[in-house]
């Protein structure tokens, strides 16, 4: 009997301890620019303060030498699990990516934006897919996986759908990171979002967008319309809980605002009020 209750145990916490690692709550260091030009080594303590332990960024090293950056970091128990790189390194020497990721042992490396003119338009789409599979398929084979982050202006009407959707549909080696924020901001539903690409976003942007700012498509906005989470109108509640069915593993939190030192603690308390994270 006692061995009976023991294995259970076992088992439960065997549970237990999936469903933690399941998911994992990190920072994307842009959110403290600021914060970093005046004082480095403060700033990762607030991170470790916070009881943040995986991050993503890379590129920007605060007057640090890579090799101090990745000291500074491992000293304070700080994992980089994505690097960040460009549209342009990607398409001119993808290898530099490899060997970013590979130097802060990061699975993912994740770009932000595409060069366009005025409006993103269908061949400013096409270039997109034929980098990401060419450049994606390089990075896979060096173990490290390819994400796009859009920011709205890729959800301009195409063919009864967006141009977004042409892309995730043509896309085959690299994999998509939604920021909720920049969705909502285009007239999208993220949540819709997801469960229509389910398996396509390997990780999240969470941050939370002002009552009643209005919608735009050009992938800009007031940073000061980044409110905690839980305060704005981009459903973040709705936005997790699918994430987390989909066996989504990294959520990010991404603060652009003047407030983001006070904000972030409240919205990581909000994000541990919600079942389950």
């Amino acid at each position: 009997m006692k061995k009976c209750i023991s294995s259970l145990l076992i088992s439960l916490c065997f549970l237990f301890s999936a469903q933690i690692a399941a998911h994992e709550l990190g920072l994307q260091l842009f959110s403290l620019r600021h914060q970093f030009a005046d004082d480095p080594a403060k700033t990762l303590d607030q991170i470790q303060d916070w009881g943040l332990h995986t991050v993503e960024g890379s590129r920007d090293l605060y007057g640090y030498s890579v090799e101090e950056f990745r000291a500074e970091l491992d000293k304070r128990g700080i994992d980089v699990v994505s690097t960040d790189t460009s549209f342009e390194e990607l398409r001119d020497n993808p290898m530099a990516a490899v060997y970013r990721a590979k130097f802060y042992a990061a699975n993912y490396t994740t770009f932000y934006w595409v060069p366009h003119g005025d409006n993103f338009l269908f061949d400013d789409a096409d270039k997109t897919v034929k980098v990401m599979n060419e450049a994606g398929a390089l990075l896979k084979k060096h173990g490290v996986t390819l994400q796009y982050h859009a920011h709205g202006y890729e959800y301009l009407p195409y063919k009864n759908e967006t141009l977004f959707d042409y892309i995730i549909q043509n896309v085959d080696q690299a994999q998509f990171q939604m920021d909720v924020f920049w969705t909502k901001h285009a007239g999208m539903n993220p949540t819709e979002l997801l469960k229509k690409y389910p398996g396509r976003f390997t990780s999240l942007h969470l941050k939370d967008r002002k009552k009643g700012t209005p919608n735009s498509s050009k992938g800009s906005a007031d940073g000061d319309t980044n409110v905690v989470l839980g305060q704005g109108d981009v459903g973040i509640a709705s936005v997790v809980a699918e994430a987390k069915k989909q066996g989504i593993r990294y959520f990010f939190l991404e603060d652009e605002s003047s407030r983001v030192v006070q904000q972030i603690p409240k919205s990581i308390l909000y994000l541990k009020s919600l079942e389950k994270f």
